[in-house]
């Protein structure tokens, strides 16, 4: 099986990085993951990347140059699916029109409910009965991308931002490798 070529964005821990990396490596997963990307040159998931034998670069999300350099790699290796995977900035338009429905995220929410940031703050303020988490693709509005898959799970009554953050990653570290292979086996 020829496997497809995945760059991945971080900015944390980089949880579902692994689960991603994880799951490359089983036989039949249509993709490898051959870049990563940080914006945090103190970002853990960088050990994961280093400990996988992964190339990484790390740039300042701010810098014009910086962008450009970061394109051109993306083009040089051949990738066909950027994976945002925590990575906390929003992508200039330049970079998302440089990549047309080849961008995807996945955030921790019901979307459209509760884009951006401190989405468990959200869900548990509007006493929402579920959450969970949606993969999308990229565009130039925060969030507002065609939708690919969702998963969610019911709260239960003493919830708290730990619990939801715990239940919603674990969520999301199958459902984003299930997008990766209905995009790229479809």
């Amino acid at each position: 099986m020829v496997k497809k070529n995945l760059c991945i964005f971080i900015s944390g821990n980089g949880s579902n990085l692994k689960a991603i990396i994880d799951r490359s490596r089983i036989y039949n997963f249509p993709a490898q993951v051959k870049i990563i990307v940080s914006n945090n040159q103190k970002a853990k998931g960088l050990a994961i990347a280093k400990k996988n034998l992964i190339p990484f670069f790390i740039f300042d999300s701010k810098s014009l140059c910086g962008e450009m350099k970061i394109i051109n790699e993306i083009r040089r290796r051949k990738i066909h699916l950027i994976c945002l995977a925590g990575y906390m900035k929003i992508l200039s338009k330049n970079f998302v029109k440089s990549f047309p429905n080849s961008i995807i995220n996945i955030h921790p929410s019901l979307l459209p409910k509760f884009k951006g940031l401190k989405t468990y703050q959200k869900v548990l303020k509007n006493k929402e009965k579920k959450t969970g988490c949606t993969v999308h693709y990229v565009n130039e509005k925060l969030d507002c991308g065609k939708i690919i898959k969702r998963k969610y799970f019911f709260l239960e009554k003493k919830e708290n931002e730990k619990s939801l953050k715990n239940k919603t990653q674990k969520l999301e570290h199958k459902i984003y490798s299930e997008a990766i292979i209905d995009i790229l086996k479809s």
